[in-house]
């Protein structure tokens, strides 16, 4: 009994910490691929913003503005990828299923498969993607 308490226990918090090494990661994402026009708060307002042509959407309002009240998860998906659609935005918004596709080519090790590389790349973007929704208003 004690011991699957113990084995439990061990579970529970390797499920806790993945879950915050997720977030992190995210956020990582975050600042790394959007903080520079969006801000670091996503509000609209990075560094880059009052250069482009089109001012970053406030992405603290995907779910009142885009959701109904839910966060829109498969949009937030369809738009950060970016390669199943039509270029929009002004042509501002980068693509970033190619960008962390040519990241995921240049840091192949023998062994990768397109495969691997396609799961590294929507890796990235759901750990992005499930930032976003974390920081909804």
């Amino acid at each position: 009994m004690t011991k699957s308490i113990l084995a439990a226990g061990a579970i529970l918090s390797l499920l806790a910490t993945a879950g915050l090494a997720e977030e992190r990661t995210g956020q990582q994402e975050y600042m790394i691929a959007c903080a520079g026009c969006h801000g670091e708060t996503g509000k609209g307002d990075g560094p880059a913003a009052a250069s482009m042509t089109t001012k970053p959407y406030d992405l603290t309002k995907l779910t009142s503005e885009k959701g109904g009240g839910t966060f829109p998860f498969e949009y937030a998906l369809w738009i950060v990828d970016g390669r199943d659609m039509i270029k929009f935005h002004g042509g501002d918004m980068p693509v970033w299923g190619d960008r962390y596709m040519v990241s995921a080519r240049a840091s192949e090790a023998e062994s990768e498969t397109p495969e691997s590389r396609e799961l590294v790349v929507r890796g990235r973007i759901l750990s992005l993607v499930y930032y976003l929704g974390s920081i909804q208003e």
